[in-house]
């Protein structure tokens, strides 16, 4: 089982605003000993959308998609999400509720009438149509819910709202109430030192006899051209079982002083 992260918006693709999911999910699994293995950028293209939650579908991941299901023209992720599984949009009760809740809330804020049957709020109604069958994920910042859809044996999706600040908690949520048992499941243990002025040929063969010796660890390794506090480097590494790691780590060591490499611990 593997966790994947889909990121939908024009708006990521063309620039206007920058990503923020991505780094943050990567922290919010490493926090619980599980790590993301897959992401995919879409823009708001239905068929593109619809398209690759089929093919997520078919698979037992555990997929986060953030974006797009709002109540906007620009917003097809529920709409794609039952197309792909090939099941209608059905106003969820539990997210009907929730959503009235809110408009109570702003109601008493500004001092109006909620007007349950006004068109506006008849209209955000829409943000809790979800394909049939699926359940909803609390929002604790407006309690507008997303939904979770689950498929084949194990794997499910998980789809929140565009907004960091919105999606983060949600994301929390599933992965703790949902998946604790899955936390710190994975030993998993990276050492690396930096090589300077090192060419990678020179090092390849070192690290292929490593991987070779050592059948539980991945050797790595990073060039970066530099910058004003750090010359020209490759941060080299082994990551893995930590059962292999230290000794890994200890014959890259060698393997960098038969070939009298300059060399210091990250």
């Amino acid at each position: 089982m593997a966790i994947g992260l889909i990121i939908i918006g024009d708006e990521i693709l063309s620039g206007k605003r920058t990503d923020k999911h991505f780094s943050k999910v990567i922290d919010m699994l490493s926090a619980r000993g599980m790590q993301l293995d897959w992401a995919e950028y879409l823009g708001d293209d239905r068929a593109r959308i619809t398209a690759t939650l089929q093919r997520t579908f078919a698979g037992d991941d555990i997929v986060f998609s953030c974006g797009g299901i709002g109540a906007t023209p620009d917003d097809h992720t529920r709409q794609c999400a039952a197309a792909a599984l090939g099941v209608p949009l059905v106003l969820h009760p539990d997210a009907k509720l929730k959503i009235e809740e809110r408009i109570a809330d702003i109601a008493r804020e500004t001092g109006k009438p909620a007007g349950f049957n006004a068109p506006d709020n008849l209209h955000r109604l829409k943000m809790g149509e979800f394909p049939q069958g699926a359940a909803i994920i609390p929002n604790p910042y407006n309690k507008i819910p997303g939904f979770s859809v689950r498929h084949q044996q194990q794997g499910a999706h998980y789809f929140v709202p565009g907004f960091p600040v919105m999606a983060g908690p949600m994301i929390e949520w599933v992965l703790d109430n949902i998946y604790p048992h899955l936390f710190h499941q994975v030993a998993w243990l990276e050492k690396s030192v930096f090589v300077f002025e090192a060419m990678e040929s020179t090092l390849t063969p070192m690290m292929e006899a490593i991987e070779a010796e050592f059948p539980l660890v991945k050797v790595f390794s990073l060039p970066s051209v530099g910058d004003a506090h750090t010359r020209r480097h490759i941060e080299l590494g082994v990551k893995g079982d930590p059962t292999q790691v230290a000794a890994a780590y200890e014959t890259l060591l060698a393997g960098l002083d038969r070939l009298g490499a300059e060399y210091r611990p990250v």
